[in-house]
């Protein structure tokens, strides 16, 4: 079955920082509404969709839906507005960037990301140094009536930036964690058989703390949990070889460990036997810092052995995330070859 690439620009392209995913939401569901048998919406705005199996256990996969973003904080008396960030930023990636401001009318205003610093002609050497994401401001280009007509404290603000095709893969915003919702859906599509209840989950607030998935896996009560996400892609100039977590084009990042979460063993040992077995590229994969929306399964009620499957990127919480072709298919064959059999990955009935 062709993988429907033209789903994945929408998924980037479409805003949604955390609490505020309904738009993106409502793409991945129409996509996933062939899928399954059942969709619900829960209080923290998880869309859970389960897909009925013949065996009592129940897998749960998850792919957040939030983007890293903002929401407006201040405006000050000259019309320029303050953010409060939604996720993990590097302050160096967003100078001169543009922005959108998702105002609460519906109206859609364009403003230009910038720190209020020196110009390069008058900056020294110590203020070169200088750089925190308090200090940046969006410029809307209007009027401070304007501006305080339209725009109201906590509308959401996206970085504005397009999906692209770049020589073997794709570039965009938002590919953490688009891709893992892409990559849940196309599995879906392309499972040939499963006898597991599949319980996909298009979670919410995972950049502010892996919030939806830990509600959603307390009412969903799976067996086993399996997040996809992207991971450290650092196979670029200037880095440590020995660093690396993981590299464009080796495969489907199997992970054994974040800061969040510990993989199971027994998982990691069926993800890797599985894609020998089946000859499709994968890599392993320890993350020194940062978490996933595994860590937030595992814990949930008296435990869930759970795994990430993640996609390499380059350039991740940047508006130039990238990711290859063919890792994203290894990931997709690897994860419906698992749930072919998922059933029997452990004694957990």
């Amino acid at each position: 079955m062709a993988i429907e690439w033209d789903l994945l620009k929408k998924l980037c392209e479409t805003p949604g920082i955390a609490s505020r995913e309904n738009q993106v939401r409502s793409v991945a569901l129409d996509a996933l509404r062939p899928l399954v048998q059942e969709i619900r919406i829960d209080q923290l705005g998880n869309a859970i969709c389960v897909k009925s199996g013949k065996s009592p256990v129940k897998v749960m996969l998850a792919g957040h839906l939030d983007e890293i973003g903002f929401m407006v904080r201040y405006i000050d008396d000259a019309g320029f507005l303050f953010l409060q960030p939604l996720g993990g930023f590097d302050p160096r990636v967003l100078v001169a960037q543009r922005v959108l401001v998702h105002t609460s009318s519906g109206t859609l205003l364009r403003g230009v990301l910038m720190p209020g610093i020196k110009p390069a002609h008058l900056m020294s050497a110590e203020d070169a140094q200088r750089l925190r994401i308090e200090e940046f401001f969006v410029d809307l280009g209007l009027s401070k009536e304007r501006v305080q007509e339209q725009v109201d404290i906590g509308d959401m603000v996206t970085l504005d930036r397009s999906f692209e095709t770049i020589g073997d893969g794709f570039v965009s915003k938002a590919m953490d964690d688009r891709i893992g919702v892409f990559v849940m859906i196309e599995a879906l599509r392309s499972l040939q058989s499963h006898k597991a209840t599949i319980i996909a989950v298009a979670t919410t607030q995972e950049e502010v703390g892996l919030r939806g998935a830990r509600v959603s896996a307390f009412g969903v009560e799976p067996a086993l949990g399996v997040a996809l996400d992207v991971t450290l892609a650092l196979d670029i100039p200037g880095q440590d070889k020995k660093e690396s977590v993981s590299r464009l084009g080796a495969g489907a990042a199997i992970k054994i460990m974040d800061s969040s979460l510990i993989s199971d063993p027994r998982l990691v040992e069926r993800f890797r036997s599985i894609a020998r077995r089946e000859q499709i590229p994968y890599q392993i994969e320890i993350l020194p810092r940062g978490g996933t929306d595994a860590g937030g399964i595992q814990l949930s009620r008296a435990g869930v052995p759970s795994i990430t499957l993640s996609i390499p990127t380059r350039y991740v919480h940047t508006v130039n995330e990238m990711v290859y072709r063919s890792d994203v298919e290894a990931c997709i064959n690897l994860l419906a070859a698992f749930l072919q059999e998922a059933h029997e990955v452990l004694d957990v009935s």
